[in-house]
């Protein structure tokens, strides 16, 4: 069972790597055969490789997360809202987001998931 105390600090990990825009340490926040579905839906990425490839061009956007409440913890599972800020064609967006991660024993990411929808992306 992972720990919730590291759990959530995975999480505050991620968004704050996501803010300096760091992709390397996302990818080490994740399993070496970790997936990624975002948004669910859409084709799994599986392995670190794919991982990176992900998140350098998701950071390329200048894109910034900002939690928009607690992370909610299971034995294996942080579940936590956040929104999205970006600029897309040529207007600033929100977008309102739900993730879940699963933890292995040693608190690496296995598995992401992100649940928006376009009823969920914003003109702000």
């Amino acid at each position: 069972m992972a720990d919730h105390a590291k759990m959530e600090a995975v999480v505050q990990a991620y968004v704050a790597a996501f803010a300096a825009g760091e992709p390397e340490q996302v990818v080490a926040l994740f399993a070496e055969d970790a997936t990624v579905e975002d948004p669910v839906g859409a084709p799994v990425l599986r392995g670190r490789d794919a991982i990176r490839e992900f998140y350098t061009a998701s950071m390329a956007t200048g894109a910034t997360l900002q939690l928009e409440g607690p992370v909610r913890l299971t034995d294996e599972y942080a579940v936590f809202p956040f929104s999205v800020h970006l600029e897309w064609e040529g207007q600033k967006q929100r977008i309102d987001v739900i993730d879940t991660f699963r933890f292995n024993a040693e608190n690496q990411v296995t598995e992401m998931r992100a649940y928006f929808g376009a009823a969920n992306m914003h003109v702000v």
